[in-house]
């Protein structure tokens, strides 16, 4: 069993930047594909980014394509969303996930199911 934990949300301006962390426990996180997925209010959950377990490939959904960054450091157990140039649009909670067993290409991610998830963390762009 893999738990995860995000961390970093909060209110900033639109304009303004934050960094999301998830934790994870386990050993096997290293071989995991990760992704961060997010949902606003009244809509449906969507993905936002994936890393590849050595994070050697990301993919992103187009909205934060040049905005967002998705890293990972191994030996901390730890996954990142870094988010730049932040819209009200953004507004969310943000979930990380764990794919045991990883797409054939990071493409798929989106399309993946998805074996772990986190509680979320509330992200408000607002001024």
């Amino acid at each position: 069993q893999v738990q995860l934990v995000e961390s970093g949300g909060g209110l900033v301006q639109p304009g303004g930047s934050l960094r999301l962390s998830c934790a994870a426990s386990g050993r096997t996180f290293s071989s995991y594909t990760m992704g961060w997925f997010r949902q606003a209010p009244g809509k449906e959950r969507e993905f936002v980014a994936a890393i590849s377990w050595r994070g050697g490939t990301t993919y992103y959904v187009d909205s934060v394509k040049g905005r967002f960054t998705i890293s990972r450091d191994n030996a901390k157990n730890t996954v990142f969303l870094q988010m730049n140039s932040l819209k009200p649009e953004d507004t969310a909670v943000y979930y990380c996930a764990a794919d045991r067993f990883g797409p054939a290409t990071i493409m798929e991610a989106p399309r993946r199911k998805y074996d772990y998830w986190g509680q979320g963390t509330q992200v408000t762009v607002s001024s």
